[in-house]
């Protein structure tokens, strides 16, 4: 299903996902399947750079790798893009593995092709890391309580 032939495209995202001592594993795949079988995202792209203890990266393409390290991902492999090199991929830990992942949102394709169609310029966009946006919820749980303390001392 392509929807880019009547003009309608996503805002299009990317991750790195590190396994260290590459324990990559294919545990990802139910997941992603089920935002592509909802029609939420496309892969457009899936690297697996391998990072060796002397520093040296080489990627590989899914049907390089063993069954039980890719599980699902394999049924990807026919849709992928190829927007990714290993030239993209340098910050993992040498001694890892990474899945380099590239999707459409394809839930958003309607709106971004209204706001593109309304002459509208998107002039920033970013992404709040779950990590920090979890450190900051924790935080205020914590000085909400130390509030509570104070005020009903």
């Amino acid at each position: 299903m392509d929807d880019t032939s009547n003009g309608e495209l996503g805002p299009v995202d990317w991750v790195v996902a590190e396994f260290p001592g590459s324990r990559f594993n294919g545990q990802i795949a139910p997941a992603l399947r089920d935002l592509v079988d909802r029609g939420l995202i496309r892969v457009l792209d899936l690297l697996v750079p391998k990072k060796a203890s002397d520093g040296s990266l080489e990627s590989f393409e899914l049907s390089d790798l063993d069954e039980g390290e890719v599980g699902e991902l394999r049924g990807y492999e026919a849709e992928l893009a190829l927007l990714l090199s290993e030239d993209d991929v340098t910050a993992i830990e040498p001694g890892s593995s990474a899945a380099v992942l590239v999707w459409e949102n394809q839930w958003a394709a309607p709106f971004a092709s209204t706001v593109r169609a309304s002459g509208v310029l998107l002039v920033a966009s970013g992404r709040i890391p779950t990590q920090a946006l979890l450190a900051a919820l924790e935080a205020d749980d914590e000085q909400s309580e130390e509030t509570v303390e104070r005020e009903g001392a």
